[in-house]
């Protein structure tokens, strides 16, 4: 029985490591977002962290276009970035937790 119990806790520190390694790696990973016709992109990183936002020259004299493009980029980028950072911390999660009865939220 302890060495079962033992065993789950090291592929909890296991599956703990995977998350945070997967964190670091999320960092490094680009997304773009555009406004549809291109005006602005923004990039964010997987952990929805905004990188970079390039607005085409024309936009800045219509500050209500500007203002709209830049937030239909952002949602784009920000759902990609959501997306792929469910995806992958699911899957590092998946891959270290123990097998918990009851416990399947990730089958």
């Amino acid at each position: 029985m302890l060495g079962d119990l033992q065993g789950m806790m090291a592929k909890l520190k296991e599956a703990q490591a995977k998350v945070e390694e997967t964190k670091e790696r999320l960092n490094t990973v680009m997304v773009d977002g555009d406004s549809g016709n291109g005006s602005v992109v923004v990039t964010v990183t997987a952990n929805r962290e905004v990188k970079n936002i390039a607005i085409d020259d024309d936009l800045l004299e219509d500050k209500e276009a500007l203002e709209d493009y830049l937030i239909i980029a952002l949602n784009k980028a920000l759902v990609k970035a959501n997306n792929i950072n469910e995806a992958e911390m699911a899957a590092a999660a998946k891959g270290g937790l123990p097998d918990i009865p009851g416990m399947d939220m990730f089958k």
